[in-house]
């Protein structure tokens, strides 16, 4: 009988410690001054991945000649397949032990530094890859986190893009601001059934139900935008059809993507738009990279963390966002508590009216996708 998954993880948890510990056997700790490899170790959500791509041209920048490795969940593999910054992305998922085999393979010589741009306890696992430094945020809480690091940086004292802050571990000097194909498409057959001429992404998905807009709002946006010569396409992600049912019931606008795209065709498709707007979601820093018009509306988040910042600053990106919310009070990122942080990571049933997602109108997005259109 196969090993349950709890058993499994475990087992791979073992794995990691044992090697942990061996690694730290008469360790050096000597901070690298030129880094031959590099190791950024996470286990990020899609957005917050891809908002490393600040750190990643940070990094590229300031050791030209280095080797970057990156642990990256298996479903986004296809994004790294272009190697923006030369970045050589593994697959990794604590969940799955035997992707360890891989990325210790990845790792075999050991690596120079290990950077951790989330959960410090990921430091067990660069010391497994045998990281010779480790570098990771401070503030981590339980504190034993903090004590696997070799250096720990201090969080900026005010409101700051989350890209940036993720470049902070690349140390001295900021990244300079991205531009359109510096993260390269990666490749995909062509959609099928084939996109119109002149189309704008409408994703209505959210991985919290409280971050979606109103299905009316949705398909006012749509009809005015038909009105103006463009095509709505829906768009979401797997298992969130009901969101598209329920903004356009009659099925007047094309569907066909939506829900069935991995993230290479949700690439292609975002590549040919016009327009996309979306929520604030993983989707949203994906038009980032691939540097389409986009209308970015906001509930629960932070525009001043998860908006542009000053690495996408030259990216056609508007963020849409109630600032006046008194209930958007918590001031959490990643264990640490921020005093300049106002977010909310609320779900069902703590709240049952979202009024930060219901505060934007459909004219707002509208006259924010015409300030595109009319450029």
């Amino acid at each position: 009988m196969p090993d349950s998954p709890r058993r499994s993880r475990l087992a791979g948890r073992l794995h990691t410690l044992a090697r942990a510990l061996w690694g730290a056997v008469g360790r050096r700790r000597v901070a690298p001054a030129m880094p031959a490899s590099v190791l950024v170790a996470h286990n990020l959500l899609l957005g917050d991945s891809l908002m490393l791509a600040g750190l990643f041209k940070a990094l590229r920048q300031r050791w030209p000649q280095a080797r970057i490795i990156v642990t990256c969940a298996p479903a986004f593999l296809p994004l790294f397949a272009g190697r923006p910054w030369q970045v050589e992305a593994v697959a990794y998922d604590p969940r799955r032990p035997e992707t360890l085999s891989g990325l210790f393979a990845a790792c075999r010589s050991g690596v120079d530094l290990a950077l951790l741009p989330g959960d410090n306890r990921h430091a067990l696992l660069a010391r497994a890859c045998g990281a010779r430094w480790i570098r990771g945020l401070a503030g981590d809480e339980p504190g034993w986190k903090n004590a696997l690091c070799d250096e720990l940086l201090p969080w900026p004292s005010q409101a700051t893009a989350l890209t940036e802050i993720f470049a902070l571990l690349a140390g001295e000097g900021a990244a300079s601001e991205y531009t359109a194909g510096d993260w390269p498409a990666p490749p995909a057959a062509p959609l099928s059934p084939p996109l119109p001429p002149r189309y704008a992404v409408l994703h209505v998905g959210a991985g919290n139900p409280l971050r979606c807009w109103p299905a009316d709002n949705w398909r006012q946006v749509a009809d005015a935008l038909a009105a103006r010569g463009i095509t709505p396409l829906w768009s979401c992600g797997p298992g969130e059809q009901g969101l598209v049912a329920a903004a356009d019931p009659a099925g007047r606008y094309a569907a066909e993507h939506a829900g069935r795209l991995d993230l290479a065709g949700m690439w292609q498709l975002l590549a040919g738009a016009a327009l996309v707007v979306c929520l604030d979601s993983g989707i949203a820093h994906l038009a980032k990279l691939v540097g389409r018009p986009t209308v970015c509306i906001f509930g629960q988040g932070s525009a001043e963390l998860f908006g542009a910042g000053r690495f996408f600053a030259r990216m056609p990106f508007v963020s849409l966002i109630e600032t006046a919310m008194p209930c958007r009070d918590q001031q959490q990122l990643f264990g640490r508590h921020l005093p300049w942080v106002r977010r909310c990571a609320r779900r069902p049933p703590e709240c049952s009216d979202p009024l930060c997602i219901q505060a934007i109108t459909p004219e707002q997005v509208l006259r924010a996708c015409s300030q595109f259109l009319e450029d």
